[in-house]
This record gives C-alpha cells, sequence and structure tokens, in this order.
C-alpha cells in the first residue's frame, strides 16, 4: 500500500471514529441541557434531575467495563454500530416521557449506548490507523468529543426554546441515524483486523479472557482516569458558579471561562497530537501538562489575579491538559496486553464515568457549604495526583515490557 492510499485510510478511519465519538458527547448533556424544561414539565427538584444524570453514568461506567469483553469478541464495528442505535432509541424514549420513571428509563437506556463508545473506537483506531498517524488519530478523537459537548446544549436550547422539549429530543435523534448510516456505509473501511501477537511480558496475561485484570498497570490506568475525571467534573460542574462568588463576575463571563476551557482545550488536543506522535517520553508530556493545570487551578483558588486574567486562566487549564490527551491514550496502548485491547480500554475509561459521576458529589457539597475556593483547591489537587498514577503506568508499563530472565 502505497503512502497516499494509506493517507486516505487512516484520515477516513479517524474521521469516521471521531464522528461517533462527538455523537457520544453530545449525548453526555442532552438531560442537562433541558433542565429548565424537565423541572416545571415533572416538577422535579435539582436532586431528582440529577439523579438522571447520575444514572446514566453509572450505568455508561458499569456498562463500559462489560463492553470491551464484547468488542474483543464480536468486534468493534458491530458494538459501535449497536451503541449509536441505543443513544438514537433513547432520545425517541426521552421524548415520549411522562413520568420520572420514563426519563430514568430513558437515561439509562443512553448510558448503555454510551458504553461501548471507548473500548469500540480505541479498538478501532489502533487495528485500522498506522502507527505513525495513531496520535493525530488519538487528537480527533479528543477533539470531537469536546465538540460534542460544546454543540448539545447550543442545539437542544435552540429547539426547545423555538418548539418545545420533547421536539428537540426528537431531533437529537436524528443525529445517531445520519452517522450510523454514514458508518455503515463505510463499513468496510472500519472491518475487523487480524489478530496480533502478545509480547513476552504480556502473553500470560493475555491468553485469559481475565487474565489482563492481574496487571497492575490497568487499575493504574483506572485510577488515572477515575482522579481526571473527578477534577474535571468540577470544572464542568462548579467552576463557573465559583468564578462567580471569587470573582464578582457575571455569570456570563464565568460561563464565558468555560467556553474557553473547552475550546483551548480542543486546540490542545490537536497540538498535542503532533507532539505525541514525535515523543517517546508520553508520561513527562503529561506530567508537566497536569503539574501546570494544578498550579494554575491553585492560582485560580487564591483570587489574586483580576477577573479577565481568571478568564485567561482557565483557558490555559484546558489547553494543558488538552495537550495531555494524546499522550495518555499512546500511554495506555503501550500499557495493553496484544488482542485485549477493547477490554483494557472498557475497564480504564470507566474509571472516567465513574470520576464524573462522583466528582459532582463531592464539588456540589463544597459549594453548599460556601467554600467556593476550595473548588479549585481540590481540582488542583487532583490534578496533581493524576502526576502519581503517571509515575505508575509507566513504571510498571516498563516492567511488563522487559524480557523474563530464569
Amino acid at each position: 500500500m502505497n503512502d497516499t492510499t494509506l493517507l486516505r485510510q487512516d484520515a477516513r478511519v479517524i474521521t469516521l471514529v471521531g464522528l461517533a465519538h462527538g455523537t457520544s458527547h453530545f449525548y453526555h448533556v442532552i438531560l442537562a441541557a433541558l433542565i429548565p424544561w424537565l423541572k416545571p414539565e415533572f416538577g422535579l427538584s435539582y436532586s431528582e434531575l440529577g439523579l438522571l444524570m447520575t444514572i446514566f453514568f453509572v450505568v455508561s461506567g458499569v456498562g463500559q467495563a462489560m463492553a470491551g469483553f464484547v468488542v474483543d469478541r464480536l468486534g468493534a464495528r458491530t458494538v459501535l454500530f449497536s451503541g449509536i442505535a441505543l443513544l438514537g432509541l433513547s432520545a425517541v424514549m426521552l421524548s415520549s416521557a411522562h413520568s420520572y420513571v420514563q426519563l430514568m428509563l430513558g437515561a439509562l437506556l443512553a448510558g448503555c449506548g454510551n458504553s461501548v463508545f471507548h473500548p469500540a473506537d480505541y479498538t478501532l483506531l489502533n487495528q485500522r490507523v498506522s502507527k505513525a498517524r495513531l496520535a493525530h488519530g488519538f487528537s480527533v478523537h479528543g477533539i470531537s468529543g469536546n465538540i460534542g459537548w460544546a454543540l448539545s446544549p447550543l442545539f437542544l436550547t435552540f429547539m426547545a426554546g423555538r418548539t418545545d422539549w420533547r421536539t428537540a429530543l426528537l431531533c437529537a435523534a436524528l443525529l445517531p441515524l445520519a452517522v450510523l448510516a454514514l458508518l455503515v456505509a463505510n463499513r468496510h473501511a472500519l472491518r475487523p483486523a487480524p489478530a496480533a501477537t502478545a509480547a513476552p511480558g504480556k502473553a500470560a496475561e493475555a491468553a485469559s479472557p481475565f487474565g489482563f485484570l492481574k496487571l497492575k498497570v490497568v487499575w493504574l490506568c483506572f485510577a488515572f482516569f477515575l482522579i481526571s475525571a473527578v477534577a474535571l467534573a468540577g470544572i464542568q460542574t462548579f467552576a463557573a458558579t465559583s468564578l462567580v462568588s471569587l470573582y464578582g463576575m457575571s455569570l456570563a463571563t464565568a460561563t464565558s471561562a468555560y467556553t474557553c476551557f473547552m475550546f483551548a482545550s480542543a486546540a490542545g488536543m490537536a497540538y498535542g497530537g503532533f507532539l505525541g506522535a514525535g515523543s517517546r517520553n508520553h508520561d513527562r508530556i503529561i506530567m508537566l501538562a497536569f503539574a501546570s493545570a494544578a498550579v494554575l487551578a491553585l492560582v485560580l483558588a487564591a483570587a489574586a489575579v483580576p477577573a479577565w486574567m481568571a478568564v485567561v486562566l482557565m483557558g490555559l487549564i484546558g489547553l494543558v491538559t488538552g495537550i495531555a490527551g494524546p499522550s495518555r491514550d499512546l500511554m495506555i496502548r503501550a500499557a495493553a496486553p496484544a488482542n485485549a485491547t477493547g477490554r483494557v480500554f472498557g475497564v480504564v475509561y470507566s474509571g472516567l464515568d465513574s470520576g464524573l459521576a462522583l466528582g459532582p458529589l463531592l464539588f456540589g457539597a463544597l459549594m453548599d457549604a460556601h467554600h467556593p475556593a476550595a473548588v479549585f483547591v481540590f481540582i488542583g489537587l487532583f490534578q496533581a495526583l493524576v502526576i502519581l498514577t503517571t509515575l505508575g503506568v509507566h513504571s510498571n508499563s516498563r516492567m511488563a515490557a522487559l524480557p523474563k530472565t530464569a
């Protein structure tokens, strides 16, 4: 295969997987975006509305670990198609809900659909994208997720404001339907790859379906995602509210700070793809990025800068954590036994959903106790803890790669 053909193949797979991942993230916030309509419609409290999102992420987290096994057994393409179809079905179910229980069932179904994406996406990227462009594939994968997060509330509030929330959800159901049609039309590009051969240090663990769970590095990767996701949850849920209290800025300005974080994170991922592709020291990139983010978070907590500078600092936090994204995925890929990519990414990424489910509880309690500065202190603390897990992953990956002597 010549370079031009290989480039086209890589670009095609990366684009298709990116569209699927963007659809997944779009559905992360469909309920949150419609809170102003759902609350009066069903007479719900904020706690009851929050429980709907907790159901989504808990089901997704547990399902993700199981989905990895299904991916390795049935193939990533089949599982990915099923997940996208479930997301569309969940939006239709939610649009027809007339009780809180029906909303819970819709959130549960959406969580099931969302659970397949990380194990399926990363398996497809690892199998179908050349090694030279894999970092760029991970970069696009992360950027597409951020775009999904950003577009979902804009789309749903726009549609609900001009029609109603039920119509908005029905319109949202068209997205996975269109993406699924595109993926099916290009299904040959996503075909399963031949089985790989396990490295000597990981052969025993890969031989058994559950053998990879004995690897300490897998649980360190899980901890990496759990801890970093708790920090991310703090930024997503209460950073804007904390900025209002700490800096006396308007809610609109504080929200723009979060928007700045999101777009800067996407830009960081784009740069991180080039940085990761040209480096073997992925652990160093990650540690430097999260150390910088932790320091910036503590500066925000101190409220020692003007309000406009707080917006800039939020953007810088997004930029440096975004840069770490592709290197993070390459680090986990290196830790995975051959033929267990789906299972490893499924278990590891269930830590992401676990952190996103736990984080709001912690940071919500800090805000209820009137400690807005503590929100950024704890964000910085968890970002610093990510550095320790990175050191552990790097150390254990090197140990596993060493040939065993008699």
